[in-house]
């Protein structure tokens, strides 16, 4: 964000020096256009063979002065403007660094298996946001074996995004009441939301839907558990004389509500498609996008003072990278003995007596057949031991 505004604060300057020449441009060739012009005028009305007069061979001089001195001018000023404009390359230069190879794990994508997940990821990102055009050509480009069911998810679930940002709600409704039972299980609070927003734009309509968002209030009756509350109010508010619109109940009208409608059904569809929110390429991004700062600096320092061999570990970072909760999705695992954070070659072992270890460890404590929890005097087989999947 740095390096943007520190290039932002020159192009700003470039654009104000354009705006400023541009402007004294104008008005100087305006007054040097409108005095030719009336040269031009009072010349073309006199006789072809009539001599110039005095003072109109001075004024001409002048005039022909005045427009030499004007280019003149122009022409440094735009020099000096090149200045400013190449200022901004400097700056780019200097706060961005292109060259992001130093900090790349080698050969991450090479190999074909690799190619090809990495084209289904991407493909997979373009389903998610509904543009299945893009997604077509990368599976005929990429030769990707990808089935039409796979498509058909997403296709529903773009239908339905698209038409709630319409403020239509029945696609929504239909899709939670075929899901209802899922979406229970889950504690959701998809269902009920969606006819509380459908309420409120019945409310909306006035008395003469009084009777509709009366009898539609029996959709409610299923979430008393969960939503009493919320139902009470909803229920207060057929007896609002003046409207919603003119009520203390207003802020129900607002637009948030729509846009969090979005993200609920969104977040709920994609978990019972057994998917994240997000799709991988995006997380990936913007987890790269906040890494790479940190890591380029570490990466410098360490070829400064030539040190680095240190890192040569490809499963782990030189320093830690702090990503955000937004970013954690499960638990992560460090061991007690060796105090490092285990891997997939070197996953947490549970003991016999409870007690959790790395692999690594395991494998150091160890005496023939027989391994002691460093934690408990039980002894036990090295075999005997668990993997742990959090």
């Amino acid at each position: 964000m740095d390096a943007c505004q520190a290039v932002e604060k020159e192009v700003n300057k470039v654009l104000e020096k354009f705006t400023g020449l541009n402007q004294h441009y104008a008005n100087n060739l305006d007054e040097l256009t409108n005095s030719i012009q009336s040269i031009q005028k009072e010349l073309n009305e006199g006789p072809e063979d009539n001599e110039l007069t005095a003072t109109q061979s001075l004024i001409l001089i002048q005039t022909l002065r005045r427009l030499k001195e004007a280019v003149s001018r122009y022409g440094q000023e735009h020099k000096d403007l090149h200045s400013t404009v190449s200022k901004v390359g400097k700056s780019v230069d200097r706060n961005f660094v292109n060259d992001f190879s130093s900090v790349i794990v080698d050969r991450a994508f090479d190999g074909q298996e690799k190619a090809m997940l990495l084209n289904e990821v991407v493909c997979e990102h373009f389903m998610r946001q509904g543009m299945l055009d893009v997604a077509d050509s990368i599976v005929e480009d990429a030769d990707l074996a990808i089935a039409e069911d796979k498509k058909e998810p997403f296709m529903e679930l773009h239908r339905i995004l698209g038409a709630l940002r319409m403020n239509d709600l029945d696609p929504a409704l239909c899709w939670a009441h075929t899901h209802a039972v899922k979406l229970r299980e889950m504690n959701s609070s998809l269902e009920f939301k969606l006819h509380r927003l459908k309420f409120i734009n019945l409310i909306k309509e006035g008395p003469s839907a009084q009777l509709a968002a009366l009898y539609y209030s029996k959709n409610f009756e299923k979430f008393a558990d969960q939503h009493a509350r919320d139902m009470t109010l909803m229920g207060s508010l057929l007896f609002l004389r003046h409207g919603i619109q003119n009520s203390s109940y207003s802020h129900l009208l607002s637009t948030i509500y729509w846009d969090e409608i979005c993200d609920i059904f969104t977040r709920d569809a994609c978990t019972l498609m057994g998917m994240s929110m997000e799709s991988p390429l995006s997380v990936s991004i913007k987890a790269g996008c906040i890494a790479l700062p940190p890591l380029l600096n570490i990466k410098q320092v360490m070829q400064q003072r030539q040190v680095s061999g240190v890192w040569s570990n490809k499963d782990e970072l030189p320093v830690e990278i702090e990503l955000g909760t937004d970013f954690r999705y499960h638990s992560v695992f460090a061991c007690p003995i060796l105090r490092q954070q285990s891997t997939d070659t070197n996953p947490p072992m549970r003991l016999i007596c409870g007690h959790v270890i790395s692999k690594d460890a395991l494998t150091k404590l160890s005496s023939g057949s027989k391994v002691k929890c460093p934690y408990c005097p039980v002894e036990q087989s090295p075999s005997d031991a668990r993997q742990v999947h959090f």
